[in-house]
């Protein structure tokens, strides 16, 4: 019988709680704990709760400080350098960004790298913010090597996921975060999770051969997304991020699913103000008939609406807010066993 619908605030007090115990500061315990409970609100739980005990492990084998002490090693009005110390990297890159937005302000445009990082879920939690203070928001990560470069064998590139947001008027903000492979890694731990088989163009196996066994495609190599232009993005990507930043690239970064390695991923925050550009409520009305023209084209079978990227997102969010999160039973007894290790049964949201 599947697990009952779980409340989504008394899922984030839980995470909270269990970050707040390793020593991690109680705000930023509540904003990692955000960040993963939002992932599970819009339907991404590949960056959900799922991940509670991959940054769990990380703390306690202190390849991520859990008192985060960013520090600027350059401040030049609108270009920042944050060196994160092996913080934790949900709190750096939302310092990233609020400095971004804050710099865009004065600048028109501002860029912020960050170097020594870690995971920090997922990009649009950030690229939001500045959507919501009215900025274009552009977030990219390097990660683990996860992909061979195009033509090779060996996976030394990451997922390098990235993401651009903007307000749009009257609707959801728009929004676009992908990662570089066909399919995040996490989506493929959920499959797992789920005990279900994963489409074939995925991944391939450590032999070379295609595969739809999850395991199978986390011990071989995710495959880019449309071929050689995956590629080049994910590589344009870890130059931002990684070489640019002066943090870690290619083969050097270490992805959170090997908890007991720092990680040494960096990240590219950029916020373009749009008042610099023009007003913003001629920004949104211009967004607003955008969307319209995407919705008003006639439908193929079998689909029944045209969604604009970040509207079926904000869908789910309300509904799962409203009903509740459902949860595959793996990842619920992943939760049970935190809360027996941690003595934080009774904080559990079921």
């Amino acid at each position: 019988m599947p697990a009952a619908p779980v409340n989504h605030d008394k899922l984030r007090d839980f995470a909270t709680a269990v970050y707040a115990q390793q020593g991690m500061p109680e705000p930023d315990a509540r904003f990692v704990a955000d960040t993963l409970v939002q992932a599970d609100l819009w339907g991404h739980q590949s960056h959900g709760v799922l991940r509670l005990g991959w940054y769990l492990d990380r703390l306690r084998n202190k390849v991520m400080n859990p008192v985060t002490t960013p520090e600027f090693v350059v401040d030049a009005g609108g270009i920042a350098v944050i060196d994160g110390h092996d913080g934790v990297g949900h709190v750096l890159t939302k310092l990233a960004t609020e400095e971004a937005i804050r710099r865009a302000r004065e600048h028109g445009i501002a860029a912020v790298g960050v170097r020594m990082s870690n995971h920090f879920g997922t990009c649009m939690y950030y690229t939001l913010m500045g959507a919501r203070a009215g900025c274009v928001m552009m977030l990219a990560s390097n990660g683990g090597p996860a992909m061979a470069p195009w033509g090779g064998r060996k996976k030394i590139v990451g997922t390098n996921p990235w993401s651009i947001a903007a307000p749009a008027g009257s609707h959801a903000p728009f929004v676009v975060d992908m990662a570089n492979t066909g399919v995040a890694r996490g989506k493929i731990y959920l499959a797992r999770n789920k005990r279900q088989p994963i489409p074939e163009g995925w991944a391939i196996n450590a032999e070379g051969a295609p595969t739809t066994d999850p395991q199978e495609a986390i011990d071989g190599i995710i495959l880019p997304m449309a071929g050689h232009k995956g590629y080049a993005i994910a590589a344009m990507v870890d130059m931002l991020s990684g070489v640019l930043t002066g943090s870690g690239f290619l083969s050097s970064v270490h992805s959170p699913y090997k908890t007991a390695e720092k990680s040494n991923c960096g990240h590219f925050v950029m916020a373009l103000n749009i008042e610099a550009m023009q007003p913003l409520a001629q920004f949104n009305a211009r967004m607003e008939q955008w969307v319209a023209e995407v919705k008003s084209v006639p439908l193929v079978q079998d689909h029944d609406e045209v969604f604009y990227p970040g509207e079926i997102e904000a869908k789910n969010d309300a509904r799962n807010r409203a009903q509740g999160i459902s949860f595959p039973d793996d990842t619920i007894e992943d939760l049970k066993r935190i809360a027996a290790e941690t003595g934080l049964q009774a904080k559990l949201p079921f």
